[in-house]
């Protein structure tokens, strides 16, 4: 019983630490030195945050087996982009991969105005702007 209850504890300070800079409740499993990223599962939901170099919370995002959604985090919440919220392709969609795994991937794309847009895509998708984009 204690070692189920340590899990518990561990997986709740885990999910605290979500939308905030500091996630030393978790390790950085980002693919780039230029961003941190963290990720969480709680009851089949995993949540990807994005946090850039200096540690500002970026986005997060929720994924369940159904639906990928843009979490209302960070100082880029409402540039989130998911195939199930699209959005219309940002102006800029240079950047970098900053997370994959073996069913979704993060893209992060810095706009000339200091904001990001993140594209959260299938893993199998070439194009991130396109997978997670919809026309103007």
């Amino acid at each position: 019983m204690l070692p189920l209850g340590v899990t518990a504890v561990h997986a709740q300070s885990a999910l605290s630490s979500l939308g905030q800079p500091s996630t030393s409740a978790v390790g950085d499993v980002s693919s780039s030195a230029n961003y941190h990223v963290y990720v969480f599962t709680r009851g089949g939901t995993r949540y990807i945050q994005v946090n850039d170099a200096s540690g500002a919370v970026r986005g997060a995002f929720a994924v369940t087996a159904y639906k990928a959604v843009g979490l209302p985090i960070g100082s880029d919440a409402s540039r989130l982009a998911t195939p199930d919220e699209p959005l219309p392709a940002p102006a800029v969609t240079t950047g970098e991969t900053v997370y994959t795994d073996n069913s979704v991937q993060v893209f992060v794309a810095p706009q000339p105005n200091g904001t990001m847009q993140l594209m959260l895509a299938p893993g199998d998708c070439k194009n991130p702007a396109e997978c997670s984009s919809h026309g103007p």
